[in-house]
């Protein structure tokens, strides 16, 4: 049996598989950050019942719990003896936890979020080619939007329809298999400014062929002191060839097909020198990557083992989506949006941090069966333990099987 599975949940107790220890803890994080972050004067007013601590546990129990999946859900709940004692005091009106969004320091919630992802360790059996250095896969994705929610334009879809869309801009720290930073903005926002804007000197980046579509910018990355992996636009343009470089037996058996020094365009839009690695993807299709990197630094069979642990991103984006509320909108504006889905991410973290990992469907089902009582604590721990070990095995089978 996989070390990990068995660590997960051999030392997890009933209070620490409860919402209210999640709540609790999140409480915790949020009164350390809160220090550089000095409370709005509406917060202080006598006439202010909904704090900030009160109207953020509410928000996040939504997202946690399988019952209260809505702002009205949640309004109820706070009449509930236990979620007062808990959580808000007092029962929350309609329109006080609405207007409370306008008061929110996202930046507090950036904080939050960041503290906690920096206690996640480090994968088990994380492959050299990702130990070398900080790699980050980079992506976006869209969350469709209310047609009301105008300020999410994004303008993609079928022509003459509204087609709103909020963007959550994601850097995944491989080594942890986690968001490391992340940034929130309409539908329309450009992936590659945004990156340029969240530039961590010293990571290395990760990115689908989008990242691809201007040469300037891998020149952007290396003057920054960033390396990057990215894969190209394939329009059947031919680089300038400035050097043909060796493919070892490891490199072949890795699905590469060829390897060269090149510069990208023509004329005066013409890319730095770069690294041209043509790789055969397991579906037979030909994959074109380009890095800032020499051979004696990453070796084609490891970019090629990178880019393929790029697809982490797209799983977390799909388990985001799936499981932690963000299907529906619990508030409107671009500062409510914002609180979600921080509050998201953090509970995504939180549940890492207990379970060791983060929870796959099965895993979040049996966790939303015991908080709606129809499990037990020792069932739970039981099943959860069997699930994560049959978890570990696949995925063990998997890597087995790539390698």
């Amino acid at each position: 049996m996989p070390e990990s599975a068995d660590q997960s949940t051999s030392t997890l107790t009933e209070k620490d598989l409860s919402a209210w220890a999640t709540l609790a803890r999140f409480r915790e994080a949020l009164a350390i950050a809160r220090k550089d972050f000095p409370d709005h004067r509406s917060f202080k007013d006598p006439k202010r019942l909904l704090q900030l601590g009160d109207y953020l546990c509410l928000f996040l129990l939504g997202l946690l719990n399988p019952i209260a999946r809505s702002m009205r859900g949640l309004i109820q709940a706070s009449r509930l003896p236990k979620v007062q004692r808990e959580i808000c005091t007092r029962k929350v009106s309609l329109g006080s936890f609405s207007e409370t969004q306008a008061l929110v320091d996202v930046a507090l919630l950036e904080r939050v979020f960041a503290d906690l992802s920096a206690q996640l360790p480090d994968r088990a059996g994380v492959p050299a080619a990702l130990r070398t250095q900080r790699w980050m896969a980079r992506d976006s994705s869209l969350f469709a939007a209310l047609p009301r929610m105008t300020w999410a334009l994004y303008g993609g879809g079928r022509e003459g329809c509204l087609n709103n869309a909020v963007r959550l801009h994601v850097s995944l720290d491989l080594k942890k298999d986690s968001p490391s930073a992340v940034q929130i903005t309409p539908g329309k926002k450009c992936e590659r400014a945004a990156l340029r804007e969240n530039l961590v000197a010293g990571d290395a980046y990760i990115g689908d062929r989008y990242y691809g579509e201007h040469h300037a910018f891998f020149t952007h990355l290396s003057r920054r002191g960033n390396r990057y992996l990215i894969r190209l636009l394939d329009r059947g343009m031919e680089p300038t060839i400035l050097e043909e470089l060796p493919v070892s037996e490891a490199d072949k058996a890795a699905g590469i097909q060829r390897q060269a020094m090149v510069r990208l365009g023509k004329n005066d839009t013409l890319s730095e020198v770069l690294r041209h690695i043509w790789l055969r993807g397991i579906n037979g299709q030909e994959l074109l990557l380009v890095t800032n990197l020499r051979a004696g630094e990453l070796s084609a069979a490891d970019a090629a083992l990178l880019y393929q642990h790029r697809w982490q991103i797209e799983y977390f984006f799909r388990w985001l989506k799936c499981l932690m509320g963000c299907g529906h909108w619990l508030a409107e504006s671009q500062k409510g949006a914002g609180i979600q889905l921080y509050l998201a991410l953090i509970g995504a973290v939180l549940l890492e941090l207990d379970l060791g990992r983060r929870p796959s469907k099965r895993v979040w089902e049996l966790l939303q069966w015991y908080l709606s009582g129809t499990i037990g604590h020792e069932t739970l721990a039981e099943l959860l333990k069997a699930q994560l070990t049959s978890e570990e095995y696949a995925r063990a089978r998997r890597n087995k099987k790539r390698r």
